[in-house]
């Protein structure tokens, strides 16, 4: 009776179940709070599942499949960019044919049939190759047959992630009502306990599951992420009768296609005046009536040149493929103006491959007691407790003091955010490199050269370092990354904004492996032994480190460019105007009035073309913004 009574209160929280209604019935609530639990239990055990599967593939891949570490890095790094670019493929499909419910409940499905697969061939020997006999010359490689097993199950789990990323859109559509008052604290309770559940789960995943596969095999550390993900799927499907499920709606993709399609087709069509909002086709509730002066080609999409033929008895489009919007062309404009800075956040990803930052750590003295010893593949913890404390630090220690010493608020944008997790990156890879040159050298010395699974006398804590400045990059860029899309992109492309770290983490990982094969080509013409081999004391891993660093002090360059190139964000605009409105004031005050207003207008018109392209763009994006602002509010007091 009190869970009925708790479902019922839940429910009246949510939004109204989208369908077909009858009128002789009440309206039935859906959603809520109640739903929490299902939602965060899905996410929060598929999180365990997946991560806990990376760390130790590479030796899972290189000792029970015989693969070179070349070979294996190659496919774990396709893997993971596969894994970050089908969210995209995911947030499309969700939202233009099946609902974020079915992406989710079939992403979740999809997953475990994955790990299912890939427990499998831990438990089938005839799976994978047979054990080696008499060292490596008698080993036998991977048959088609098994290779073909292997990369299906990578393959499932990375179709599955792309559904399971919508999870958190669709938790917010179960707690997010518009009418309701407490709507925001609603949702940052959702954000917060999302967040938190998330940072617990890459913990367990990075220790537990590890663990398991260190000490008990892959038969059970594979059995047991399969188990969570069957569990995930369940509970998750359990509360379907509660969930709010919303209907599709037209694809952004699809607007973005059609404004292409259309300024080319008007390509020879001369523009009309600016100041003639009727010679332009726009929505009736839109701020936006004329298109801005950037990227002015794609303006003759929304010209309209007969509205007697292009115009419909309802003010709409009559063909949505020769007549766009106004909005529908400022936001391609907007995604075409963000991409080069986005481009910049790909060098956050771009590594020799987490698979070689295990093999490291295996190689060192990893015992915290005479009877203990940290698993190889939990060192990644370091770099994710950095994040986390980082980010409560900056946000409850570093800005109130420096607030404090200044007088004033003190606040760095998201842009130069992005730019100072790009420095930080840049330290993590030189440290990176001077690390791996000790590491080797010791290696050398104690005559370790030809021994690639010999113990160093040489502590594991020696990766701390770097991983604490990963850990500082990440919470620099990543956070600022999201803020940036989400404040400067309109509402209507939140979901663009929510998808843009994940591409730019999938093209990291895509040019990873293309840095990869250039170098081990390149170092390897001729018959020499080249940079990347299975012995990591014989390669050079150290120059291969060094060669990224070189990147990543090139990409702060172009991040600089892109930057200036950008001009102010939306931010930077509404706090520019609002000190023009003070100065404004103060001058009406002190009977100087003229002079301080002439001066504001020309600030006001020198900023004027970025205001109207990126304020009015904005078109209601105050919710989205609050939303973001609580999510991150949620992670930093959960850390």
């Amino acid at each position: 009776m009190r869970m009925d009574k708790e479902v019922e209160l839940g429910s009246l929280e949510g939004e109204t179940e989208m369908g077909t209604q009858h009128i002789s019935q009440p309206q039935r609530r859906k959603g809520g709070l109640v739903t929490m639990p299902f939602i965060i239990a899905n996410e929060a055990l598929a999180r365990v599942a997946s991560l806990g599967l990376l760390p130790n593939m590479i030796l899972y891949l290189m000792g029970s499949y015989k693969l070179h570490l070349a070979k294996a890095t190659q496919i774990l790094l396709l893997s993971s960019a596969s894994s970050n670019f089908t969210p995209v493929v995911g947030a499309f499909i969700a939202d233009s044919y099946l609902g974020r419910f079915l992406a989710v409940g079939l992403g979740s499905a999809i997953s475990f049939l994955g790990m299912t697969l890939l427990w499998l061939t831990a438990m089938i020997p005839q799976a994978r190759p047979p054990t080696c006999s008499h060292g490596t010359e008698s080993c036998k490689s991977a048959t088609g047959g098994q290779m073909a097993i292997l990369l299906s199950a990578l393959a499932l789990m990375s179709i599955g992630n792309g559904g399971l990323s919508c999870s958190l859109a669709f938790g917010a559509d179960q707690v997010n009502r518009k009418d309701n008052p407490n709507n925001l604290r609603v949702l940052e309770i959702f954000f917060s306990w999302y967040y938190a559940s998330a940072a617990i789960s890459v913990i367990i995943a990075l220790t537990g599951i590890v663990y398991i596969q260190d000490h008990l095999g892959w038969k059970v550390g594979y059995g047991v992420p399969a188990a969570l993900m069957l569990l995930s799927t369940v509970s998750f499907l359990l509360a379907s009768p509660l969930y709010v499920k919303t209907k599709v709606r037209t694809s952004l993709f699809t607007g973005f296609a059609q404004v292409i399609v259309v300024a080319y087709k008007n390509r020879k069509l001369p523009l009309p005046p600016k100041n003639s909002p009727e010679l332009y086709h726009h929505k009736k509730d839109s701020d936006l009536v004329v298109p801005t002066d950037k990227l002015r080609f794609l303006n003759r999409a929304c010209a309209i040149k007969d509205p007697e033929q292009d115009i419909a008895s309802d003010g709409s489009a009559s063909n949505p493929w020769t007549l766009c919007t106004v909005d529908q062309v400022e936001e391609l404009k907007a995604i075409i103006k963000v991409i080069p800075l986005w481009s910049t956040g790909i060098m956050m990803s771009l590594n020799i491959g987490g698979s070689f930052g295990l093999l490291q750590a295996k190689s060192l003295n990893r015992h915290i007691t005479s009877h203990f010893q940290v698993p190889p593949g939990s060192f990644s913890v370091i770099m994710v407790v950095t994040i986390f404390v980082w980010i409560a630090l900056y946000d409850r220690v570093i800005l109130p003091l420096a607030s404090k010493i200044r007088g004033k608020p003190v606040r760095i944008n998201a842009k130069r955010r992005m730019g100072i997790g790009l420095f930080f990156s840049f330290l993590h890879l030189v440290t990176a490199a001077i690390v791996e040159t000790t590491r080797r050298r010791r290696a050398i010395k104690e005559g370790y050269i030809n021994d690639a699974h010999a113990v160093l006398n040489m502590s594991a804590i020696w990766l701390a370092p770097q991983l604490i400045l990963g850990g500082i990059a990440e919470a620099f860029n990543a956070i600022g990354q999201n803020e940036f899309y989400y404040t400067e992109f309109p509402r209507s492309m939140s979901s663009v904004a929510s998808s843009l770290s994940g591409l730019g983490m999938a093209a990291g990982n895509l040019v990873s492996s293309f840095v990869f094969s250039i170098v081990e080509n390149v170092t390897s013409r001729g018959g020499k032994e080249g940079w990347v081999l299975d012995n990591i004391n014989k390669g050079r891993y150290d120059k291969y480190y060094w060669v990224i660093a070189g990147l990543s002090a090139l990409n702060i360059l172009y991040y600089l460019i892109c930057s200036w190139a950008y001009g102010p964000t939306v931010d930077q605009v509404r706090k520019l105007n609002q000190e023009n409105g003070a100065r404004e004031e103060a001058s009406t005050e002190f009977g100087n009035g003229s002079r301080q207003v002439d001066k504001a207008s020309e600030i006001t018109e020198e900023i004027g073309s970025k205001e109207k392209e990126l304020t009015e763009l904005r078109n209601g994006s105050l919710v989205d913004k609050e939303f973001k602002i609580s999510k991150e509010n949620g992670s930093k007091e959960k850390s």
